[in-house]
C-alpha cells in the first residue's frame, strides 16, 4: 500500500577524492540477537516505490530502501564524489522488487549536510526533473527527503563516463565515429531538456557523460540541478568556465552551450585542453595539433573540421554568438556513420545480457505439528487472516497487563482510551493508516502498556509495506510480554518481509512452541 515510510538515519562514509559526477525499542529478553539496528542492512522491500515507478517513472524513496539498496551507503559502493565545502557522493545500489524480476540497479546521489536546506524545494525541484524521460538521459527515477538528508535515484550506468573512456582508457581508445555518436546523443539530450523547459545544466563535462549497458551515451540527469547550497555549478578548473559565470556567478542556457564546447574537445582531442589555448590552435588552423593522436589519423578530415569549428561556435566569449541547442543537433545529426553499428562494439565492451532473476526465498516452514490457524496464517504469510485473527481475539492476552488506581482515570486517560477505540474500528475496518496514527496516540502517553496494541501496528505497517517498524513492534510487544506467541509471530512475518528467511523459520517454530506449551498449561 506504501502508505508509511521510514525515517532511519545514514552515515556517510570517508572516501578517498574521486573524479565528480559518475554514474525502536530495547530488544526483547528471550531473543537478544534482534534489535533495532540488527535489521537496518537487510534488503527493505521497496513496493511503495516500485508501484510508484510503473505508474509514473518517478517515486519517493524511504531512506531504509536507499541503505539497504547500497549497502549502508557502504565506501566500497561509492562511485563518484564532488564538492570540497559540501561534498556529494554518488553510491551504487540495487533496488529489491518483490520478485518481479532482477533487482534494479540504481545510483544513488547524496548531498551534504548543507545542502538544500529547504525540504520542499528540493523535493519540487526533484520532481521536475523527474518528469524528464529520453533516451539520453540516465533518467532520475525518485528522490528522498527524510530529515536533513537529500538523496537523488537515477538509472544507473554500468559502463563509466565519458572522462574514463577518453583519457584514461586501458585496452582501446574511442574510435572518431564513436567521439561523433557521443556528441550528437548528448546534443539530442540538452536540446530535449531546453524544449522541456529545463535549459539549464550544471558543470556540464566528460564526468557527466555516462555509458548505459548498451555502450550508448547518455547524459546524467544529477546536472540538472545544483550541485549544493553555495549555489556553485562547475566544480571543474576555472580555465573551463563560461567567462559570464566567472563575472555573474550564474548559469545561462548560453552557459551550457559553452561548456559543451569543451566536451567538443575532450572528444578531439583526448586530453583537457583549456579552451582558450583551443581555441588559438583553431584560429592558427593546426587542427593536427588539436586531434587526439591515439585516432592515429583514423578520422574524416571533412567530419573534424565540421567538428572544430563547431567547438569554435561553443566557445565564443560573447553569449550571443554560440548556436542553441537545436542547430547543435541540426550540425552533428549529418555527421553520424556506421549507424548499424552497436555502441559496445565500438567501444570494445561486452554485450549486455539479461540478468536472470534468482528463485523467490522459500516461505518460512511451519513446524511438523499440527498448526494452530495463527501458526497456519503466518507461515503463508498471510496477513488478511493474521488481522481477522487480531480482531477476533480483541484484547483477551492484556488481561493482568495493566492495574490503574482511581486517580488515573483522569481525562487525559479517557483520551486514550478512545484512540485506542478509533485505532480498533480502523484496524477492523483495514484503514490501517488511520490505525497506525491512533495506535500511536495511545502508545506515546505511556499511561498503559498494550502488547496486543503494539502487535495490531505492528501488523499495519506490513500492510503498508514498512517491515522495519512492524519488527520493532513485534519486539516491543515482545517486550511486554515475553512469552507471548503473537509477539513471536509477528516478527516471523516481519523478518520474512524483510528476506531473513533462516531467522523467520526460527520465530516461526519457536513461536509455535510457545503457543503449544501454553495450550498445554490452560488444560
Amino acid at each position: 500500500m506504501g502508505c508509511c515510510r521510514s525515517s532511519l538515519r545514514a552515515v556517510t562514509h570517508p572516501h578517498p577524492e574521486k573524479p565528480p559526477g559518475a554514474g525502536a525499542g530495547a530488544a526483547p529478553a528471550r531473543r537478544p540477537s534482534f534489535s533495532a539496528s540488527a535489521h537496518q542492512a537487510a534488503p527493505a522491500p521497496a513496493a511503495s516505490a516500485s508501484s510508484s515507478e510503473s505508474e509514473a517513472g518517478f517515486a519517493e524513496f524511504s531512506l531504509a530502501e536507499l541503505r539497504a539498496a547500497t549497502g549502508g551507503f557502504a565506501a566500497e559502493n561509492i562511485v563518484s564524489e564532488s564538492g570540497d565545502k559540501a561534498p556529494n557522493f554518488v553510491y551504487r545500489g540495487r533496488l529489491q522488487q518483490h520478485g518481479q524480476g532482477p533487482r534494479r540497479a540504481i545510483a544513488v546521489k547524496k548531498f551534504g549536510k548543507m545542502a538544500w536546506p529547504d525540504p520542499k524545494q528540493f523535493a519540487e525541484e526533484a520532481r521536475g526533473v523527474g518528469r524528464l524521460r529520453h533516451r539520453r538521459l540516465a533518467n532520475l527515477i525518485g528522490y528522498c527527503c527524510d530529515g536533513d538528508e537529500r538523496l537523488l535515484v537515477a538509472e544507473f550506468m554500468p559502463n563509466d563516463t565519458l572522462a574514463k573512456h577518453v583519457f584514461h582508457w586501458e585496452n582501446q581508445t574511442i574510435e572518431w565515429a564513436m567521439r561523433l555518436r557521443v556528441a550528437y546523443h548528448i546534443a539530442e539530450a540538452l536540446d530535449y531538456c531546453s524544449n522541456e523547459g529545463r535549459p539549464l545544466y550544471h558543470d556540464l563535462n566528460a564526468y557527466r557523460v555516462l555509458f548505459d549497458e548498451n555502450g550508448d551515451p547518455r547524459l546524467s540527469c544529477f546536472g540538472l540541478m545544483k550541485n549544493s547550497r553555495d549555489g556553485k555549478s562547475y566544480s571543474t578548473n576555472l580555465a573551463y568556465t563560461p567567462p559570464e559565470y566567472l563575472r555573474t556567478g550564474r548559469v545561462t542556457p548560453e552557459s551550457v552551450i559553452f561548456s559543451f564546447g569543451t566536451v567538443l574537445l575532450d572528444l578531439l582531442s583526448g586530453k583537457r585542453i583549456p579552451p582558450s589555448h583551443a581555441l588559438d590552435m583553431m584560429r592558427g588552423n593546426n587542427i593536427q595539433m588539436l586531434m587526439d593522436s591515439h585516432l592515429e589519423g583514423n578520422y574524416s578530415t571533412e567530419e573534424a573540421t565540421a567538428l572544430v569549428d563547431l567547438a569554435s561556435q561553443c566557445l565564443q566569449y560573447e553569449a550571443r554568438d554560440r548556436p542553441n541547442t537545436k542547430k547543435l543537433v541540426t550540425i552533428l545529426e549529418p555527421l553520424q556513420t556506421k549507424l548499424e553499428v552497436p555502441s559496445y562494439e565500438m567501444l570494445g565492451i561486452p554485450k549486455h545480457e539479461e540478468e536472470v532473476p534468482p528463485p523467490p526465498p522459500p516461505a518460512p516452514q511451519p513446524p511438523q505439528h499440527p498448526l494452530s490457524p495463527m501458526a497456519e496464517a503466518c507461515s503463508r504469510m498471510d496477513l488478511t487472516a493474521i488481522q481477522q485473527i487480531l480482531v477476533s481475539t480483541h484484547y483477551r492476552d492484556d488481561e493482568g497487563s495493566n492495574e490503574l488506581s482511581f486517580q488515573e482515570w483522569t481525562q487525559q486517560m479517557r483520551d486514550m482510551l478512545d484512540a485506542r477505540k478509533r485505532g480498533d474500528l480502523a484496524f477492523r475496518d483495514k484503514d490501517f493508516k488511520t490505525a497506525i496514527e491512533c495506535y500511536t496516540q495511545f502508545v506515546d502517553v505511556g499511561t498503559m502498556v498494550s502488547p496486543t496494541v503494539y502487535a495490531r501496528r505492528s501488523l499495519c505497517h506490513l500492510m503498508c509495506d514498512q517491515p522495519d517498524a512492524a519488527l520493532r513492534d513485534a519486539m516491543q510487544a515482545q517486550c511486554v510480554y515475553p512469552d507471548w506467541p503473537t509477539a513471536f509471530y509477528m516478527q516471523a512475518v516481519a523478518l520474512s518481509k524483510l528476506d531473513m528467511q533462516s531467522d523467520a523459520k526460527d520465530m516461526l517454530s519457536e513461536a509455535s512452541q510457545l503457543e503449544e506449551k501454553k495450550q498445554k498449561n490452560s488444560r
